[in-house]
Formats: structure tokens, sequence, C-alpha cells
């Protein structure tokens, strides 16, 4: 009998298993592990939000199959959000669908718009999805250096050139994971402009688009004739700290939400209807509740910087999202970002994320999610100089410190 699964062959292989096997591990012995490695949000739910679901969930209606594109409420409050944010106008009925975390509805669009042979541009370094997605519905990838955005800009155009057939899409994802890099508006202006002249759908992955410490990060649905193209991925988790709801939507290109809604209609019923009431309350409520995450992320973020600057590891600050991208220290460089963060967390119980995971252009630096408060970064940042300290001298192959 048949072991071996098609789709499950063009997976690679992940690069996170072996951390997190060993992260396991050392929890296992009852270490105190220092986790930066997965974005998951620590911060609480804010009360409003919960105490909606716990109202809903009251009414024995509510236990019902839902609406797979989301009800109408919260599509409306996703609608009433973009034109408040961005001061763009969508129709809940036809430009918005609700999904079960940007995650799903992502690899679900994938599905619906890609068949084998396809090519696909996208962005690398990049979140694993980005190309998961589309390697599953059976599409060749084409990752395109991401370094920064001019660079990806240049890159694309090079990779549209080259490539038969002609790409079906291509992914943009600003504030990014993992870079943290941000965008203006000409950015998406330039993208809009080329994908039309190449006949490309684009696929924009906004999650961190309240999660910023400078200007507030556009939307590629602001551009003039973005919605005859585009469409764009939003999360809820990182905004109000609801990773576990599994709520987040897609608005735009009404072709491309219609495709989304039919592949989800065969799949799921949506989401549970007291968490798709408690979305609407999140995104129709007050919004201080942002604001406070917002600085806590940027404290955060702050102190990351300065401590670990101190114990002899230079950070750069991230002007938005959860994460900080950081380049290996100079005398690690040799061994890669996959030893470098198994041996951070061997010798100073600091968990984090090998560049290598988010693609080939990622290697040389690792991603550090800010997850842990004021006190553990800190704590973090001596154990990180007594590591940085007892091997300044020992040559960049680790294998000698095990």
């Amino acid at each position: 009998m048949q072991s071996e699964f098609y789709r499950i062959r063009r997976l690679p292989p992940y690069v996170f298993e072996e951390v997190n096997r060993l992260k396991a591990e050392a929890r296992a012995r009852a270490e105190d592990i220092i986790d930066f490695g997965m974005g998951n949000p620590d911060m609480p739910t804010p009360r409003h939000i919960i105490e909606k679901l716990v109202e809903t969930a009251r009414d024995p209606r509510s236990n019902r199959y839902s609406a797979s594109r989301g009800i109408k409420g919260l599509r409306k409050a996703m609608a009433a959000y973009y034109e408040r944010r961005f001061g763009v106008q969508v129709n809940p009925d036809t430009e918005v669908i609700a999904t079960l975390g940007s995650k799903e509805g992502f690899a679900n669009l994938a599905q619906a718009i890609t068949a084998p042979g396809d090519v696909v541009l996208v962005p690398n370094p990049a979140y694993p999805i980005h190309a998961f997605g589309f390697i599953l519905a059976g599409a060749a990838i084409r990752h395109v250096p991401a370094n920064s955005p001019e660079e990806y800009l240049a890159s694309v155009s090079r990779a549209v050139r080259h490539s038969v057939p002609s790409p079906t899409a291509l992914v943009v994802n600003y504030p990014s994971n993992p870079t943290a890099q941000v965008v203006g508006l000409d950015f998406y202006e330039e993208v809009i402009r080329f994908a039309k002249k190449h006949e490309i759908w684009v696929l924009s992955d906004l999650a961190y688009a309240d999660i910023y410490f400078d200007e507030p990060p556009p939307s590629i649905l602001q551009i003039p004739g973005a919605k005859e193209i585009a469409v764009e991925f939003q999360s809820l988790s990182k905004t109000y700290a609801m990773p576990g709801w599994r709520m987040g939507f897609a608005a735009g290109n009404k072709t491309l939400i219609g495709a989304l809604g039919r592949i989800k209609s065969y799949l799921d019923y949506g989401a549970y209807t007291p968490i798709q009431v408690a979305a609407a309350a999140a995104l129709n409520g007050p919004q201080d509740c942002v604001d406070e995450m917002r600085a806590i992320y940027r404290a955060r973020r702050d102190v990351l910087v300065e401590s670990m600057a101190r114990a002899g590891w230079n950070i750069p600050a991230p002007p938005a999202s959860m994460f900080a991208w950081a380049p290996i220290p100079e005398q690690f460089r040799e061994a890669g970002s996959l030893e470098f963060s198994k041996q951070l967390l061997a010798h100073a119980k600091v968990a984090v994320s090998p560049g290598l995971g988010f693609g080939e252009y990622g290697e040389g630096y690792v991603r550090i999610a800010l997850v842990e408060n004021e006190h553990r970064i800190r704590q973090a940042a001596r154990n990180v100089k007594r590591f940085l300290s007892l091997r300044s001298n020992e040559p960049a192959d680790l294998e000698a410190v095990r």
C-alpha cells in the first residue's frame, strides 16, 4: 500500500521541528526556557470581548451551525473597520469573508485559484504558509529574494520575465513576518501597476496592520483600482490577543472572495457563532485595548534592543509587528541559524526561530517574538551575555561546545 502521498512529499522538511523537540526535552527536564520562538501572544483577551462571547454562548441557538462566510454582523464590522482604518469601502456581502484565522484563508484561497503547474511568486524569507499553501495546491513556487522591499520589487520583475508559464499570483506581506519591514503606499502603487500589466493576482497579508511603532501601515486596497486584482488578509489574533480563537478575514476583489467562499462552503460551517459575535464586538468596540497592547509591544521591543546590545548582540529595532529580525552574532555566522538557535537554547536557555525556517534567504538571522515580559527579556539578555562571553574565542563550528 502506498505510504508516500503526493502532497506530503511536496512539503519541505520543517526546520522548526528540531528546535521545538529540543525545547520540549529541556522543559521535560524542568529547565526554565525563555521562549521567543512562536508568535503566540501572552496578553489576555480584552474583557469586553470575552463577556460578549459568554453572553452569546448562553443562547442555545448559538450552538447550531454557523455561516461559512461569516455571520452578516461580523462581515459588516469588518467592512466598517476598513473604512475607519484605511478609508476604503468594501461590500460586506461580496468583498469580505470571515476565515478561521488568516492562515486557513490563505491556504484555502491557494487551493481555489491555482492548479498543478501554475507559477506563484512568493517572498523569501516569508511566513511559511505563503509558500506552503500553494505547494499543497500543486503550484510551482518561485522564491523571490525579499531582504528589502526594493529587492523584492526588482526580483519580482526578473522572475516574471523568466517564468514559464506566466505567474498566476504574487504575495506581499508588510509589516513583514519575519523581517518586520514596512512599506508605504508608493510600494503598493508599483505592485498594482506591475500586476495589472502582467495580469497577476495579488495576495496581501496584513496580519500586523495594528502593531506598529511609527506610522500606521497602509493597506494595498487604498490604491485606486487595487480591488480589481487584489485581496488582503487580516487577523484578530495579534491585534486583540485572540490567537486561539482562530478568527481572521479577507477583503478585496470579489472574484477572489467568491472563490474562497466556494472552497470554504465544502470544508467548514464557519467559526463557532459566539466567537464571530465576539469578534464583531472587538472590531466595533473600544480600541483603547489595541493602543495598550501596542504600548506593551513597544516597551518590550525597546528593552530587547537595549539589553541585548549591552549583552553584545546588536538587534535592529523593528518598526512594526511583534517580531525582531536579528542577525546572528558574527562569531556564529558560519554555524548557521539552525545551529545557533540550538546552541542558544542549550546554553542560554533562550528559544528563538532560525531564519532558515522562513526560507533560504533567511539564513544568517533568527526571529525573536516579543511574547515574554520585560523582566524575562532582561533575564534572557543576561543569559545571552554569559553565552557569548564564554564562546567569544571559540571557533564558529559550534559542534565543539556540545
